[in-house]
């Protein structure tokens, strides 16, 4: 198999208006929760300017009374009165529309994680062959959250943010424009210090979010891992490598927070120095008559300063969480945008009725018995075949990578009924024949058959649809045992399960667990034994009652006595079906029909046991000892 790689390290986005743009079309649909969500970030925005412009006439009322010694009153509660309900109103819009933004926001999130694993369950064996496991989750969990935050927090603050420079400036502007000079100044000064932090600081996050995929990887690995871990004592060079990539998140981290995190006192020490030049040039301005301003004026253009560079600062803030954000999602899409396996099969497999004259029509029930459906583009008519199972190989060529062949020149058929055993050492290319029979891959050179059609015809669906895998390396899902072994036929009967349990020899244990057939599995399993595992796997695939059967080391975690006892009920099962073996217990092969002996990806010898045997080969030679596999 070809090696794993990590995902393409993560980098600064690429196309930003095209993923702005790809990221809220999962906003698809909630057009009026979007306009509520807008009307209130501008009333929101729009009273905490208010409040502050109703502070000039509450100091002039203030003012006037402490100079003429006569005080309104009922002027001064109406505007407390209109200041509280203003930033009443402020706080009701902004908890609105912060609550309807998150629920938009966590459907948008959902939209976006079902895309993704929709996608995954679309993508060849390939690519998982080529991508960490820790890198692919890392797309589900750090990923998405990076988004999540990016649509519940970021973009409504842009979009208050930017709402609110624009007002505060107009109403500054207002009141004076030399004094607006100053707020120019300050705000290509900060502009410029927002400019040099922000990119450092934007380079970090992204590499931050790079290194936490890779420590999450790394976890993964060592987690499903920990047994090998043990049984070679590698716990300190497990920790070794953790403290390592630990260290270099701790880094990069450290680097992103700290830009991030001189951003706010700069800025806090910006707006005193701004508020200090405006208050003393606004009191001359005062004393000296100059612009007409009043006490009042400068009170709440004072306030205005202090609101002016406050969303400046949280623009800068929240654009690492956007850029950190955009990256994640490029990768997310990246995924996405991949070409699903490739199938332009367009044979089909159905459900039929076998007439006692040999024709074959389709039927509406499951009536035990499978066809071919062929449709004819020529003339639009459809044919039908009976599914058999016979499967020939006809000078077979392949390799994962184009440049390094694994199978070179298989030619080799397998009958109904007929048991196929592939023996031969690690790498010889036993595995990679069964994945090239449910078209895990697809052959660049020589062809495959499958009943007569080239399988390439046949739709991969329905073609994996008729056979059954049992792999050396077990795999159950959460759910009950009764639940893993009627994965193999979702609709199987109670009958049927327990009829595939026996044929595999786990009724016996089954029964003997707690709740029985309803007992939960949890963990891949992690409550069993690895036979007890396997024979589930055995029962699974026995249960879709398939024409052909793979076993890929299928009882290498059995006893040789459990093992004795499942080729009884195997006996069964095979017959009438095409059974591929893969075997390093070259005793688990000796009734088969055909023996297949590989080596650099070639069949060297072929035949039954006795014939091989005769011969004086490699097989004779792995079978009495004078060689090895490995």
């Amino acid at each position: 198999m070809p090696p794993k790689k990590n995902m393409q390290p993560m980098q600064k986005p690429e196309k930003v208006f095209g993923t702005f743009k790809r990221i809220f079309s999962y906003m698809y649909g909630f057009k009026l929760q979007l306009i509520v969500v807008v009307i209130g970030i501008v009333i929101s925005s729009a009273a905490g300017i208010a409040g502050n412009y109703m502070l000039k006439p509450l100091i002039d009322n203030i003012e006037e009374s402490l100079r003429t010694g006569k005080w309104d009153k009922a002027e001064f509660v109406g505007i407390i009165a209109v200041i509280a309900g203003i930033y009443i109103l402020g706080c009701i819009s902004a908890y609105i529309y912060q609550r309807i933004m998150l629920k938009v926001s966590t459907q948008a999130l959902m939209r976006i994680r079902n895309d993704l694993f929709s996608k995954m369950e679309m993508l060849p064996i390939r690519y998982f062959d080529k991508h960490t496991h820790g890198e692919l989750m890392s797309l589900f969990t750090n990923d998405t959250d990076v988004i999540r935050e990016m649509l519940s927090n970021s973009v409504a603050h842009f979009i208050s943010s930017a709402i609110t420079i624009v007002g505060v400036f107009t109403a500054m502007l207002i009141y004076s424009w030399q004094l607006t000079i100053i707020v120019v100044v300050m705000f290509i000064l900060i502009i410029r210090v927002i400019g040099f932090i922000g990119s450092r600081s934007g380079k970090g996050f992204i590499a931050q979010q790079k290194a936490i995929g890779d420590v999450n990887g790394y976890i993964e690995e060592m987690i499903d891992g920990q047994k090998v871990v043990k049984v070679f004592t590698h716990e300190d060079e497990a920790v070794a490598e953790f403290d390592k990539l630990n260290e270099h998140l701790c880094e990069v981290s450290t680097r992103a927070h700290t830009f991030a995190n001189i951003l706010m006192p700069i800025m806090n020490n910006l707006s005193y120095l701004h508020y200090a030049a405006t208050a003393i040039a606004g009191g001359i301005m005062v004393v000296k008559g100059i612009g007409s301003l009043t006490v009042g004026t400068v009170v709440s253009y004072l306030q205005f300063t202090r609101q002016f560079s406050q969303p400046i600062t949280q623009i800068s803030q929240q654009m690492n969480a956007v850029l950190t954000a955009l990256a994640g999602a490029e990768r997310i899409f990246r995924v996405i945008d991949e070409e699903p396996e490739a199938d332009e099969g367009y044979v089909t497999l159905v459900s039929a009725d076998v007439a006692p004259d040999g024709t074959i029509t389709e039927s509406d029930k499951r009536t035990g018995k499978w066809a071919w459906r062929h449709p004819h583009k020529a003339d639009g008519t459809v044919t039908y075949t009976e599914v058999r199972g016979k499967v020939e190989f006809d000078d077979v060529v392949f390799g994962y990578e184009p440049e390094k062949v694994v199978l070179n020149g298989i030619s080799l058929y397998a009958h109904p009924g007929q048991k196929i055993a592939f023996v031969g050492s690690t790498g010889a290319g036993k595995t990679t024949i069964t994945n090239l029979v449910n078209r895990f891959y697809d052959v660049p050179d020589g062809k495959i058959r499958y009943d007569g059609i080239n399988i390439n015809k046949i739709r991969k669906k329905d073609l994996r649809r008729s056979q059954s895998i049992v792999l050396q390396d077990t795999h159950l899902f959460t759910g009950t045992v009764m639940d893993n072994i009627r994965y193999g036929k979702l609709d199987a009967t109670d009958e049927e399960v327990y009829a595939a349990a026996k044929l595999a020899n786990a009724d016996h244990f089954i029964r003997h667990l707690e709740n029985g057939y309803n007992t939960m599995l949890t963990a891949d399993g992690g409550n069993l034994s690895q036979g007890q595992r396997q024979l589930l796997s055995i029962a699974r695939a026995a249960v879709a009652d398939p024409p052909v059967l793979i076993l890929d080391e299928a009882t290498s975690s059995i006893d040789t006595r459990t093992e004795a006892l499942i080729e009884k009920g195997m006996d069964s099962l095979m017959e009438g079906r095409t059974v591929f073996v893969i075997a390093h217990r070259l005793s688990t092969v000796r009734n088969s029909h055909a023996i297949m002996v590989l080596e650099h990806g070639r069949i060297i010898e072929r035949g039954s046991h006795n014939e091989l045997i005769d011969l004086r080969g490699k097989y004779f030679q792995l079978y009495t000892g004078m060689f090895e596999l490995n």
